[in-house]
């Protein structure tokens, strides 16, 4: 990946919806060009989705909660496959530390918080406990990563 291809990566995943002709633009090259960058990191999997980005309070889905879920190692993996399935669990990470799994979960309130707990994720077998906390204010939340682009090389 070059210089531009990092570019191109820095403009898309900040507005998914430029043009080829804004993109080429940008990056100072032919539109042509774009196109077929744009074509190849896609089809690489650099660019893994294009998305819209729906705002949580709009779809009723105003809680935003963090799930510490530890688990026993037998039915691990059945577990993880499971709450995998879940549409509210936006994001689930295996992490180091005191807790096994940190699942990110968007649901309407907290009493669908606690029905979900109850029905979904405490009945799993390899659940030992749960710890859940719930945030209170979102000061930002990004898919976007800091894309460093190469260093200059001096002639």
């Amino acid at each position: 990946m070059d210089e531009i291809d990092r570019k191109i990566c820095g403009l898309v995943q900040c507005e998914g919806r430029k043009s080829s002709a804004e993109i080429a633009d940008a990056v100072g090259v032919s539109v042509s060009t774009a196109n077929e960058r744009v074509r190849r990191l896609t089809s690489n999997g650099t660019i893994a989705a294009w998305r819209g980005v729906l705002d949580p309070a709009h779809m009723g889905m105003g809680l935003c909660g963090f799930i510490l879920i530890d688990m026993a190692f037998e039915g691990e993996e059945e577990a993880k496959a499971l709450l995998s399935e879940q549409p509210e669990i936006q994001e689930l990470h295996h992490i180091s530390g005191a807790h096994s799994y940190l699942a990110k979960v968007r649901l309407a309130d907290t009493a669908a918080m606690q029905a979900f707990l109850q029905s979904v994720v405490k009945p799993i077998a390899a659940v030992l406990r749960t710890e859940t906390i719930f945030v209170l204010e979102t000061v930002k939340e990004t898919t976007e990563m800091a894309i460093a682009l190469a260093p200059k090389t001096q002639s």
